[in-house]
């Protein structure tokens, strides 16, 4: 199982966390990721750098692949999208990869344009992503609905397409999205839900590899780990229907309910490297890669414990 990094643009200024990436490859992880988000979560985490200008950046100061879940639709028309991810993968080959998934009204509602029922994002990530693999294989393309586009073609292409991915937690979706992904990133610290998304996956005939990212707070002491969690990943404790409705983090801050019962369901927290490496290694059962995201703000502490504990110890139930 490969382990991967997550960088959190919602919570690091773009350039430290330029930094954390290249402090991540030298502490003994395989990859990474990233998010892709136009506001944060929360008011605490107050960062949301831009994901697709810091990517060239990570890209050329490490050597190991860095993808990024990104939502093509209404913020991105699938169009750009397509030839962002053909330009870096044109300087960097064999090195990145995206997840699409159906978005978030956080991220999308500041186009002015109408939330979409699920539903209808569904069939829009469908058509999205059947658009930029035929841009991404050399094709002129059209469309008309649900997505628009008029005879576009990609002019500088990579040697072999970049992998199109599909971010998905529920079983729904992850079943819908089998039939086109070259992969499948999904998210959770629960077992039981990560191991239901991923046969959900496999059973409907979805190949190519299952990746999950897990959010951890490792700390020195358990009060600092929950604190830590509370403070910068409390939107983990909204209810699951409202998390792609609501728009605004003010909006996650009022509809969370961090109590300690609730964090410790979406978020690993402890002290103790090993017992935390050992509820990844569970949640993780089965996935082909796992990343982990510290949702702390002391990264650099963080990677040091990656490099001499953590990394080490879920390496041996690997």
């Amino acid at each position: 199982m490969r382990i991967g990094f997550h960088a959190s643009h919602e919570q690091q200024p773009p350039s430290r966390l330029l930094g954390h990436i290249v402090r991540a490859e030298r502490a003994g992880f395989d990859e990474a990721m990233c998010s892709d988000h136009l506001a944060p979560w929360l008011t605490a985490q107050g960062e949301s750098g831009f994901a697709w200008a810091w990517l060239g950046a990570a890209l050329a100061r490490t050597s190991f692949p860095i993808g990024l879940v990104t939502a093509p639709g209404q913020r991105y028309h699938p169009v750009v999208l397509a030839q962002a991810l053909a330009t870096l993968e044109e300087m960097f080959p064999g090195r990145t990869w995206a997840a699409l998934g159906s978005g978030e009204a956080l991220n999308e509602h500041v186009t002015g344009d109408a939330w979409p029922s699920k539903g209808e994002r569904d069939a829009r990530l469908v058509a999205c992503a059947d658009v930029m693999r035929r841009l991404l294989a050399g094709e002129r393309v059209s469309a008309s609905a649900p997505v628009r586009v008029d005879e576009a073609r990609l002019w500088s292409l990579p040697r072999v397409p970049p992998p199109l991915r599909a971010a998905a937690i529920s079983r729904h979706t992850s079943t819908m999205v089998a039939e086109w992904a070259d992969g499948l990133v999904t998210v959770g610290a629960d077992p039981g839900g990560t191991q239901e998304t991923l046969r959900a996956y496999r059973d409907a005939g979805g190949d190519g590899p299952a990746l999950l990212q897990i959010h951890i707070s490792l700390e020195r002491s358990e009060e600092e780990a929950l604190r830590q969690a509370r403070e910068q990943w409390a939107q983990s404790t909204v209810p699951a229907e409202l998390m792609w409705e609501l728009d605004q983090p003010e909006d996650f801050e009022r509809h969370a309910d961090p109590t300690p019962e609730r964090l410790r369901s979406a978020v690993v927290i402890g002290s103790d490297a090993g017992e935390v490496a050992e509820r990844i290694a569970q949640a993780a059962a089965g996935f082909d890669g796992v990343f982990l995201h510290q949702v702390g703000r002391d990264q650099d502490g963080f990677l040091a414990r990656c490099e001499t504990e953590l990394l080490p110890e879920l390496r041996n139930r690997a």
